[in-house]
């Protein structure tokens, strides 16, 4: 089997896919203290063409070094905001017509392969703090709550890992309303 050169990939240029159309989800990242993890946020937006990435509080934003390193472009590529308080972000998300979906371990949370992701529907789906997890305030305010199943011993998965795995769920199942 022959590996493909970078030529042979066909990437589109930033110009084109900014214009190209978007997958109906907006990644939310609440309180992210690694700004390697926002770069992969970025990233990994990029390579399933979500809208844009809101990032939220103390999380870092481009351009900072660590998310450069991380992205390698895709902060470029992919639109992004800043809001303060990320209560303020899902607020404004949801009066756009998103539905509200943390990607955290609580009650009454289900699995993520459980999950009726529909094609008729946008998303925001909030991925919270390395430590701490989504807020507890947004969490108050979350339509949805989803959790990727785990089997070992940390029950614990990094946001870069969850971004990643949630959002291949999300293209893999939509299905039609």
């Amino acid at each position: 089997m022959k590996k493909l050169s970078l030529k042979e990939l066909n990437r589109i240029s930033v110009a084109e896919f900014q214009t190209r159309k978007k997958s109906p989800v907006v990644l939310v990242m609440d309180n992210i203290r690694s700004a390697l993890n926002v770069g992969s946020a970025f990233r990994t937006g990029d390579a399933f063409a979500v809208e844009k990435v809101v990032l939220c509080g103390i999380t870092a934003k481009p351009p900072h070094r660590e998310i450069l390193k991380t992205a390698i472009g895709a902060s470029a590529s992919v639109a992004w905001e800043y809001q303060k308080d990320t209560v303020t972000a899902i607020e404004q998300l949801r009066n756009d017509g998103y539905q509200i979906v943390a990607v955290e371990q609580a009650a009454g949370s289900k699995a993520l392969e459980e999950f009726p992701f529909t094609e008729k529907a946008k998303y925001a789906l909030v991925f919270g703090n390395e430590v701490t997890g989504v807020a507890q305030p947004v969490m108050d305010l979350v339509d949805h709550c989803i959790e990727i199943p785990q089997f070992g011993t940390k029950h614990s998965l990094n946001i870069s890992v969850s971004i990643g795995v949630v959002l291949w769920e999300f293209i893999r199942s939509r299905k039609p309303v």
